[in-house]
């Protein structure tokens, strides 16, 4: 019997069984996503909270047009403008919260762990939008559902994570998912950005700092952003990551042919990827939104919805007549 999420603060501690099950029920919402009309009544009368303290447009509107086409209503808490400027602590924010009863909370925070505080002090579904360097979970959920769209499969590929992996959540959920399913993990960047302990996150993950071999023989890169405010340390300049880690056409075929692209966003092209790349035939960059406004719809109906292990069906309500 597969066990019930409560909340989705990660993926370490997801079972293979429990990844495969959210991957299934985004499935109706891929396809719900063609119709013209995209709205469902599936979560009338459920409000959906939004607490966001560290920021985010593209993520935050994902969730917010999840609950949307799902019927729910929404509360929206931003830092710039909420008491957290004003010394406010997460606790008393979060009780704030409380009193509005929302039927769920999706939060963002720059400290990790601050998922998992909310949801051990809050009676509704908590569902982690990325804490600090711990993990990003729906992220690496809409790139799994993105590899198996693309691949038939998830099990036994090559993968290569490229950039900054020492501060990733991104990079961490999905060495986490991923080695679930036998996934041979390659981290590359510079050598400060890949110490060595990221070999212990999970099994068959490998670290190189040459981008040329972290490439040979990949069947999926992830292409990390890569944060502009830590190349102006004096050990890396943005000229000399350019030089050694962007990935650039040339350098995509050294990969296996047909190997896929995938960039969590938002892109600096020039950078970490170079533009060419980023549109070219193997780039999943479009399919991946498409597919995290699915992936969030699914864990918003699973878990402020209270849905059975069936997903709903893809047809809309019909307009009256």
């Amino acid at each position: 019997m597969l066990q019930r999420l409560e909340h989705l603060l990660g993926i370490e501690d997801l079972t293979r069984e429990q990844i495969s099950f959210i991957l299934d029920q985004a499935k109706p919402f891929q396809e719900f996503q063609r119709h013209p009309l995209k709205k469902l009544a599936t979560l009338r009368g459920k409000t959906v909270a939004i607490a966001f303290f560290e920021n985010s447009t593209r993520t935050r509107i994902s969730f917010s047009t999840a609950a949307a086409r799902l019927g729910a209503d929404t509360m929206n808490l931003q830092a710039e403008a909420s008491s957290l400027k004003k010394g406010e602590s997460l606790l008393d924010t979060v009780r704030t919260l409380e009193a509005m009863r929302p039927d769920g909370l999706v939060i963002r925070h720059s400290s990790s762990g601050a998922p998992e505080f909310v949801a051990d002090r809050l009676g509704v579904p908590v569902i982690n939008a990325g804490d600090g360097t711990h993990e990003h979970p729906t992220q690496a959920l809409l790139d799994a559902l993105t590899i198996r769209d693309r691949k038939g499969h998830l099990e036994g590929w090559n993968l290569t994570i490229l950039g900054d992996v020492l501060h990733s959540r991104v990079a961490r959920s999905n060495v986490h998912l991923l080695s679930k399913f036998g996934v041979r993990i390659t981290l590359c960047g510079p050598a400060m950005w890949v110490p060595r302990e990221l070999e212990t996150l999970a099994p068959n993950v490998r670290r190189v700092t040459r981008v040329e071999e972290a490439l040979d023989g990949a069947d999926v890169i992830i292409a990390l952003r890569v944060q502009t405010e830590r190349l102006h340390e004096p050990a890396l300049a943005a000229e000399e990551y350019i030089l050694r880690y962007q990935l650039t056409p040339q350098r995509l075929q050294l990969a296996r042919p047909g190997a896929l692209v995938l960039h969590p966003g938002p892109m600096i092209r020039g950078l970490e990827i170079d533009g060419a790349v980023a549109d070219g035939p193997q780039s999943c960059v479009l399919e991946q939104v498409a597919n995290g406004l699915a992936i969030r719809m699914a864990l918003l109906y699973h878990l402020v919805g209270g849905a059975a292990v069936e997903p709903p069906p893809a047809k809309p309500p019909e307009k009256a007549q």
